[in-house]
């Protein structure tokens, strides 16, 4: 008897989470499959480790419309190998990892995030939202849902039960338990949920729609319909295009604020009251230093995660204000590893995703904004009058940064070779700092002028992405352009 050979899976579970085209990728078959060795490989070991309990999981989904018959397989693949479902339904991924950890289960969040509405996925984790990734868990599922492709396996002598809950109030009423929202003037908030999963939780979070209190905030709303098929713009804030329509309602509606959120409601970009940008560094230091200064007043040492492409800033306030900082790697990975590893209290990174020990380690964009509304909220200058987001900011903005720019090369090797030549053999910029914790970055910043630059490979194109930071903006500029002009050397595209 010849057995059938097994598909690949690795362009469909990749490093962190799992994320394809259905059905051509991603099928109910597959999802199946993938059930069965979650329930293997996550619920069923934990479950042992604690003890023998009843084997529990809990799903959740977003608005696209593949997600319920994927969610029904996968849910048949947990129960057929005796583990009991808990379906919460529509929700933020955030409220997929509340629901983990508040119910000490492991979790799986069907959604693709800000990816084309043909694309869906799952981002999975251990009991108390800590992350399923390819050294913790995801490698494993990988191989054992291929194998259960071709060879599925016995069903358990007692299969699981499905329950359905709802918990969108409580994960709005832990939110506001973690964030001082007392004695805040009114403000008025324009929120770009870009017909994702904000559109539920910014109402119940934010408004009175979960039964909870009102709060100060006058929310006009953008794209609030829940629609996968994204009709208005890509759910992805990170791309200035899908800023447009929220950075004209701000100005239009003399709003104090915007809010942008992706798809699956984890990430948070903020507007000021210009329309302008606020960056997810002075974000990162704005929140952090709020963290840092509750745990002093504990009279703990707090501790801050910031990746390395975040700017200087971050650094420097909150090590002046008594935290101690953990530099890591870009990926979400990374930061949540050295937040558990390191008890810290925040983290936060340029792609606007934010970490609080208080919300499991994990990430959640909406708490990140109510930091940013209680902390806006009850800023005044000195003569009293109310501060502007603008003026609040500024003081995280002090310096220029490019942005990541990426560049199409023929040979990445190669053109990182002619960068480590000029700026660091030759040495002909002054003496300079160099690590290789991820990528080159090459730090002149003890010394005027004051600059760093990180250039970074792509783990899966042939891109270089650059990001520089400088004092200044000639300064910036002058290393930007010269940088590109040696990675480009042998370039026959670039993108930003």
């Amino acid at each position: 008897m010849t057995t059938a050979p097994r598909p690949d899976l690795s362009a469909l579970i990749k490093a962190y989470d799992v994320r394809g085209v259905v059905p051509d990728q991603f099928s109910p078959d597959v999802a199946r499959a993938i059930g069965a060795a979650f329930a293997d490989v996550v619920v069923l070991r934990g479950a042992d480790a604690a003890g023998g309990a009843r084997p529990r999981a809990v799903i959740g989904r977003d608005m696209r419309p593949s997600g319920p018959e994927l969610v029904g397989a996968f849910a048949e693949g947990l129960t057929r190998r005796g583990v009991d479902v808990v379906l919460i339904g529509l929700c933020s991924t955030d409220g997929l990892y509340h629901a983990s950890g508040a119910l000490d289960v492991p979790g799986a969040m069907f959604t693709a995030s800000h990816n084309p509405a043909q694309y869906n996925g799952i981002k999975m984790c251990w009991a108390g939202a800590r992350p399923v990734g390819e050294d913790s868990g995801l490698g494993e599922i990988r191989e054992l849902a291929a194998r259960y492709l071709v060879e599925p396996p016995a069903d358990a002598a007692v299969p699981g039960e499905v329950t359905e809950r709802e918990m969108l109030g409580e994960y709005a009423a832990f939110l506001r338990s973690l964030v001082d929202l007392a004695g805040l003037r009114r403000l008025k908030v324009v929120v770009d949920a870009g017909n994702g999963m904000g559109g539920l939780t910014v109402p119940a979070v934010l408004g009175d729609a979960a039964g909870l209190p009102a709060l100060p905030f006058d929310v006009v709303p953008l794209y609030f319909e829940l629609d996968g098929t994204f009709p208005n713009h890509e759910a992805n804030p990170l791309e200035p295009e899908n800023l447009r329509d929220l950075q004209a309602a701000v100005v239009e509606h003399g709003a104090d604020i915007g809010l942008a959120f992706d798809g699956d409601a984890d990430r948070c970009f903020v507007i000021d009251e210009r329309g302008e940008p606020v960056t997810p560094s002075a974000i990162t230091a704005l929140v952090g230093l709020r963290e840092v200064a509750r745990e002093r007043a504990a009279g703990r040492t707090p501790t801050v995660i910031y990746n390395l492409i975040s700017s200087k800033v971050v650094p420097d306030l909150l090590e002046a204000a008594g935290a101690r900082t953990v530099r890591t790697r870009v990926g979400h990975s990374f930061i949540k590893a050295e937040m558990a590893r390191n008890d810290a209290v925040f983290g936060g990174e340029h792609s606007a995703h934010y970490y609080f020990r208080d919300f499991f380690f994990a990430d959640t964009g909406m708490l990140a904004a109510m930091h940013v509304l209680s902390a806006l909220g009850q800023a005044t200058a000195p003569d009293g009058r109310p501060l502007t987001l603008s003026e609040l900011s500024e003081a995280y903005e002090p310096y220029v940064a490019s942005g990541e720019i990426n560049s199409r090369v023929a040979d990445v090797a190669a053109a990182r070779a002619r960068v480590v030549e000029a700026y660091v053999t030759q040495q002909g910029a002054g003496p300079v700092e160099v690590d290789e914790l991820d990528g080159l970055t090459v730090s002149h910043w003890d010394e005027h002028p004051r600059w760093w630059f990180n250039l970074r490979a792509s783990n899966t194109e042939p891109l270089l992405r650059l990001n520089v930071e400088a004092a200044d903006e000639d300064i910036m500029v002058k290393v930007r352009d010269d940088v590109l002009s040696i990675v480009r050397a042998d370039a026959a595209e670039e993108t930003r």
